[in-house]
C-alpha cells in the first residue's frame, strides 16, 4: 500500500455504488488522481485514473481479460454456475485472443466505417419519425421516449429482430447495468438477471430457428450459418453474442444521447452555441463523449507481473481503468472539468482501448450527431424540467439516466 493510501481512508477514495458517486463521480475522480492515482481498492482490485496508465493497461498484452480466471478468484468457483455468468464468459468482449479474434472476425464487417455511414438515411428517417410522433404534445422523457428508442431500433434492424416485436425490446431492455459494476450483486440481483438473460435467450432460440429455416441480409443470420459450421460459433456463444450485441447496441447510446442533452443544457452557452453553428455536432459529440462517458470504467487482468506507474501489479490481479477519470486527465486535457464544443485533440477513451475498442463506436457517434443535431433544429426551445437534479440509474460502469423529463 502506497503511502499515500495510508494518509486517505481508502472507502473515502472510490465508492462505486455511494449516493453522491452515481451523481457526480468527477471529484472523487480528481481526489483519486491526485492523491493516489494508482489506487489499490478494498473491493479487491486496482483502480487505475490516469490517462497515461489507462492506456497502457488497455493497450499492452501483458494485460488481458481472463474472466473466467478473475471471477472466480473475487467470488469463488461457484459464481459460474449462475447462468448469466456463464453466458458472460462467452462474450466476445470478455475473450482474450485467439478466441477473441474469432468471435470479433465473424461481425466486425457489419461495423465497417462505410456501411455504417450508409446507415445514416434510416437513421435520420427514424429520428424523425419519432419526434413527427410525439412534437404535439409540447412534452416527453427525453430517455425513454427519445434517447432510447432510435439505438433500439438500430440494432433490431441490424440483427433482423422484426417490427413486430420492437416494442417488447422498448419495454424491456435496460436492466443489465449491474452486471458490469465491481460491487457484487446480491442474490435478489443474480435471480433477476439470471431470468432476464433466460427470457432474451429463449426469445432468440426461436429466432434463430426462424432464421435456420428462412435466412435473411441480417447479423443473426450471419451467426446462425457460422454456428452451422461448428468450428467457427459453438451454439453457447451465439446465444451469447447476440445478446451482447443487442446489448451493446444501444445500451451505450441512450447514455450518450441523455448525457449529452444533459451536459449541453447545463452549459447553455455551449447549448446556444452548437444551435448556432450546427456543423460543430461532429466534434461537439467527441467532446460530449469526452465530458460525461456513457461508459466509465473496463477492467483487464495483468497477465504477468507488471509495474503500473510505481505500483506492482502482480499476475492475476485485476485492474479497473476508470475511463471518466482518464477522460478528464489535466495532463491531456486542460481545465478538463469545462465543457468545450470548440476543444480540439479529443481522443475520449469512451469507447475503451486497444483490441476491445467497441466495435458499435462510429455507428454510436453517427447516431447521437444525427439525434441531437435534429432535436436542437426541430425544437429549439426545449427546456428541461429538472437540470439539476436528474434521476441517474444506480450503475457505475454504465451511466445513464433513468429519466429526463422536458417540455417545448
Amino acid at each position: 500500500m502506497t503511502q499515500q493510501t495510508q494518509a486517505v481512508p481508502a472507502p473515502m477514495l472510490f465508492n462505486p455504488l455511494a449516493p453522491e458517486f452515481i451523481r457526480n463521480p468527477y471529484p472523487a475522480y480528481h481526489r483519486m488522481r491526485e492523491v493516489d492515482p494508482v489506487h489499490r481498492s478494498p473491493l479487491g482490485m486496482i483502480v487505475a485514473t490516469r490517462h497515461a496508465d489507462c492506456a497502457l493497461v488497455m493497450r499492452d498484452p501483458r494485460f488481458g481479460k481472463d474472466f473466467v480466471g478473475r471471477m472466480t478468484r473475487r467470488h469463488g468457483p461457484a459464481i459460474l454456475d449462475e447462468p448469466v455468468y456463464r453466458s458472460m464468459g462467452h462474450w466476445m468482449l470478455q475473450q482474450d485472443p485467439p478466441d477473441h479474434t474469432r468471435l470479433r472476425g465473424l461481425v466486425v464487417r457489419a461495423f465497417t466505417a462505410r456501411r455504417v455511414e450508409d446507415m445514416r438515411p434510416r437513421i435520420q428517417a427514424i429520428v424523425d419519425a419519432n419526434l413527427d410522433r410525439i412534437i404535439s404534445l409540447g412534452r416527453m422523457d427525453l430517455i425513454a421516449d427519445f434517447a432510447f428508442r432510435l439505438p433500439v431500433v438500430v440494432i433490431c434492424d441490424m440483427l433482423g429482430i422484426p417490427e413486430t416485436d420492437h416494442e417488447m425490446f422498448f419495454t424491456g431492455a435496460r436492466e443489465g447495468g449491474r452486471l458490469l459494476d465491481p460491487v457484487p450483486l446480491s442474490r435478489e440481483e443474480i435471480d433477476h438477471a439470471n431470468a432476464s438473460n433466460a427470457g432474451i435467450a429463449a426469445y432468440f432460440q426461436l429466432l434463430f430457428e426462424e432464421r435456420r429455416r428462412q435466412p435473411a441480409n441480417d447479423l443473426i443470420t450471419q451467426l446462425v450459418q457460422a454456428e452451422e459450421h461448428g468450428s467457427k460459433l459453438t451454439s453457447e456463444e451465439l446465444t451469447a453474442n447476440i445478446i451482447l450485441l443487442f446489448g451493446a447496441g444501444h445500451e451505450t447510446t441512450v447514455n450518450l444521447i441523455g448525457n449529452g442533452l444533459l451536459a449541453l443544457h447545463r452549459n447553455p452557452d455551449q447549448l446556444e452555441l452548437l444551435k448556432r453553428e450546427p456543423q460543430r455536432i461532429t466534434n461537439a459529440i467527441e467532446e460530449l463523449l469526452r465530458y460525461d462517458s456513457s461508459v466509465q470504467a473496463t477492467g483487464r487482468t495483468a497477465m504477468q507481473d507488471v509495474v503500473l506507474g510505481d505500483v506492482p501489479v502482480a499476475k492475476g490481479e485485476s485492474v479497473l481503468c476508470l475511463l471518466g477519470a482518464a477522460n478528464r486527465d489535466p495532463a491531456l486535457y486542460p481545465d478538463p472539468d469545462r465543457l468545450d464544443i470548440t476543444r480540439t485533440n479529443i481522443r475520449p477513451f469512451s469507447f475503451g482501448g486497444g483490441i476491445h475498442h467497441c466495435l458499435g463506436a462510429q455507428l454510436a457517434r453517427i447516431e447521437a450527431e444525427v439525434a441531437i443535431g435534429t432535436l436542437l433544429r426541430r425544437l429549439p426551445d426545449l427546456k428541461l424540467d429538472d437540470a439539476e437534479s436528474p434521476d441517474w440509474r444506480p450503475t457505475f460502469v454504465l451511466r445513464g439516466l433513468k429519466q429526463l423529463p422536458a417540455h417545448w
